[in-house]
């Protein structure tokens, strides 16, 4: 055959029958045809074939027959194994396949009724064997908090969807006895199946009644038959007669029950424990309790649906069952993706002058995405300091991410969000192309700007080349990671903690002469760590060498408010964790134009504080008055006060933009206002400016257009990555968390081991 090509007859419903010879055949269900070819990969394959069942992808097999050889089924589970069915078919134009609906069971389950299993017999212990849950293989000795499943969340939940895989084997038993509480609650759902001739109006509806139909009656039952137009379930005891049979009216969709034998011979039907609970189920329970407490916890779930309804779920099943019902509440986290083109026009038509951008890889799915307000840009140009702090914080969606931010200090030192990006996987490109859509944001600013930010990352070369002219501070916060880890020496956590006080009196220190003080303390520590900050560009750092205005904020993470903001909507699919951000930045513009509005003083409410404390140290100080404009001033120490460009040698007035207690002892004796001699960005005139512009709502942005849309044919997919089993990893945030104590020795006071370790003898 020409190019390796064939077409798959994918088979699903009927059943296997064995021939006399041994040889198995085929009888009923349902066929359909695809072009399989060598491109094809199998996971395309499995998506295709699912989709055309209107199947779960992880409740499926896919087998077929070598040819010639009709008594051995071949399974197909990799992409090798697909290449291998087109070339032993290489002579034919068809290939058989056939979709097997997977029955997952658990090892050393007993025969008994469903309803006798204890839970430590259904649930193999973790460090006997592995588990394997949908399809996922759980490592040997990792807890249920440990493993988040990542295959069922993109669910979509129609009246033709099979759940198989909980439906028949994740039924785990109440390990108490039933008590009034969970008859009474499960009471109202035992008629829901009345017999012969009740009619449903989808495949859907009957098997959710059914399950209610088991939980209220205390027993367990299996699929025989489950496609779109049949269903046949026994009691999952053995030996029970209990069978029922439903299958679809001729021309209608409606769904009849055709036989039925309502007798139980199991115990089960009167006092078993045993009962149905799919995710889709737990879905519908806890959905509404869902909206009030998003923060609902699997734990939390598996107690209340145990308390409730007498049904022991397991930690898996909880979890599961939250994300469905998550999706079901929030939308698609997929089609969210599929917005973005949409959600960006939107933006910049109900907000004029915003930038909201998006890009995607070579086979459409999402890169990144940058958002920026008009009115946070408009704000940060006309009243905020030319400061930017630069900084990330790792999302915990379902496909991960990090999120990018520029955020600003306003006149009272509050945070206020500038811009944002949200970035698959944060790369030196990634900042690279955060700063460009930046620059053209503030096309409009014409001031050098000074950046608080990681030197790694590529932002050092891509601030200098993009922003030219600017200034870029060294986040003290990274720096002192970095510290830490590049020592090779061993230090206690005492010592440490000495070197990371005079690293930072060094930063702050306002003259070179302090500086030096400062890391001469510190080489009579380490020798090295004083070589380490002499080759760490400290004039990039350091108060005394910084060329640029960094008003005293050493480290990048001074928008931690915006970061919080994003991680408590961080799991929203990305369209509604923007908006939600969208909201929070509009409710707090809103909120502090309306407090400044009350405020009386010239500055605003924390610099007129400041100012006040720098006044109350006039009173010791003596100035000596000259014809120029510079003056000496005596106290603890002698300085010179330059009222013209607003300089004094202590360096204070010009690190804060505010006046020193010096200059303010000069403006007292010549008879002018400190509040003349102020930085503009600390008038609450100018806060007002920074909060004077609004952020309007984006009604509808998941309905089309009215308009034709430029980008409605553009799709984006989901990125590739998912999330992964285990707690996702925390940011750490201040130096402490780089200072873990080391181990020390009670013997010999040696550090890295102790004393059970200890190689010294007595």
């Amino acid at each position: 055959m020409a190019g390796d090509k064939i077409i798959a007859i994918c088979q699903l419903g009927g059943e296997f029958e064995t021939d006399k010879d041994g040889s198995l055949s085929y009888k009923g269900g349902d066929a359909h045809a695809i072009d399989v070819d060598e491109q094809m990969k199998f996971n395309d394959f499995k998506t295709e074939v699912a989709e055309m069942f209107n199947c779960s992808f992880n409740a499926i097999l896919l087998k077929y027959f070598l040819p010639g050889n009709k008594k051995t089924l071949i399974t197909i589970s990799n992409d090798k194994d697909l290449q291998r069915m087109i070339k032993f078919n290489g002579d034919s134009v068809t290939t058989d396949v056939f979709v097997i609906l997977e029955e997952i069971v658990e090892p050393d389950v007993s025969n008994m009724p469903a309803s006798r299993t204890t839970l430590s017999e259904s649930v193999p212990p973790v460090d006997v064997v592995d588990e394997l849950v949908d399809g996922n293989i759980i490592p040997l000795g990792a807890s249920l908090d440990d493993v988040v499943d990542t295959n069922h969340i993109d669910m979509n939940i129609d009246d033709t969807q099979i759940d198989l895989p909980d439906e028949i084997s994740h039924i785990l038993p109440l390990t108490g006895s039933n008590d009034e509480k969970h008859v009474k609650t499960a009471q109202q759902w035992q008629n829901t199946i009345t017999g012969v001739g009740q009619r449903f109006s989808s495949v859907h509806e009957f098997r959710e009644l059914l399950r209610k139909y088991a939980i209220a009656h205390q027993f367990a039952f299996k699929y025989k038959k489950n496609d779109s137009h049949r269903v046949t379930v026994k009691c999952k005891a053995e030996g029970c007669p209990w069978r029922i049979h439903a299958s679809r009216l001729s021309t209608t969709q409606l769904i009849c029950i055709k036989k039925m034998n309502p007798t139980h011979t199991c115990e089960g039907a009167v006092v078993t424990n045993g009962n149905q609970a799919t995710r889709s189920w737990v879905a519908s329970i806890i959905k509404e309790k869902l909206k009030v407490f998003p923060n609902y916890k699997p734990k939390d779930i598996v107690n209340d649906i145990k308390q409730e309804y007498g049904i022991q779920l397991n930690y898996f099943q909880a979890w599961r069952g939250k994300e469905i019902a998550k999706e079901q509440l929030q939308g698609s986290y997929k089609e969210a993706y599929n917005q973005l083109p949409l959600f960006c026009e939107r933006i910049m038509e109900t907000n004029p002058g915003s930038l909201a951008t998006f890009t995607t890889k070579e086979d459409s799915s999402f890169h990144r995405l940058f958002v920026s307000f008009h009115a946070s840009l408009y704000g940060f140009i006309q009243g905020c300091r030319p400061l930017l702090f630069l900084d990330s914080v790792p999302l915990k969606s379902k496909y991960q991410g990090t999120l990018l931010a520029a955020t600003a200090a306003d006149g009272d030192d509050g945070v206020f969000p500038v811009a944002f990006a949200v970035v698959d996987a944060e790369t030196n490109d990634d900042w690279h192309w955060f700063l460009l859509q930046l620059k053209s944001a503030l096309s409009t600013a014409t001031c050098p700007i000074t950046f608080v930010a990681d030197k790694q990352k590529g932002l050092r070369e891509s601030i200098a080349e993009i922003f030219k002219g600017s200034f870029h501070g060294y986040c003290l916060r990274y720096l002192t990671e970095q510290l830490v880890k590049d020592l090779k020496g061993q230090f206690s956590h005492e010592v440490k903690r000495l070197m990371i006080e005079d690293f930072y009196a060094a930063a702050y220190a306002p003259t070179p002469e302090e500086f030096e003080r400062s890391i001469e303390s510190i080489k009579s520590i380490s020798l090295e760590a004083y070589n380490w900050i002499l080759q760490s560009e400290y004039q990039n750092w350091a108060n005394a060498f910084f060329q640029g205005a960094r008003y005293n904020h050493m480290t990048s993470n001074f928008g931690e408010l915006f970061y919080s903001w994003a991680s408590d909507a961080n799991e929203l699919p990305i369209t509604q964790m923007v908006d939600v951000i969208r909201g929070k930045i509009m409710e707090l513009i809103y909120t502090r134009r309306t407090d400044s509005n009350q405020w009386l003083t010239r500055l605003t409410p924390s610099m007129e504080e400041k100012l006040e404390k720098e006044s109350l140290k006039v009173r010791s100080l003596q100035v000596l008055l000259s014809a120029g404009r510079t003056f000496e001033v005596r106290g603890d120490s002698i300085e010179v006060v330059d009222i013209d460009h607003w300089d004094c040698s202590c360096k204070g007035w010009q690190l804060t933009g505010l006046p020193c207690c010096h200059a303010i002892a000069v403006l007292s004796c010549i008879g002018c206002s400190p509040y003349d001699y102020c930085s503009r960005y600390f008038m609450t005139e100018s806060y007002r400016s920074t909060y004077s512009e609004s952020i309007n709502p984006i009604p509808d942005f998941d309905r089309p257009a009215m308009k034709d849309s430029s980008q409605l044919a553009v799709t984006v997919t989901p990125p590739p990555t998912r999330r992964p089993p285990g707690r996702p990893t925390t940011k750490k945030i201040g130096t402490q968390d780089v200072m873990k104590r080391q181990l020390q020795c009670s013997k010999c006071k040696g550090l890295g081991h102790n004393k059970s370790t200890c190689k010294e003898t007595l």
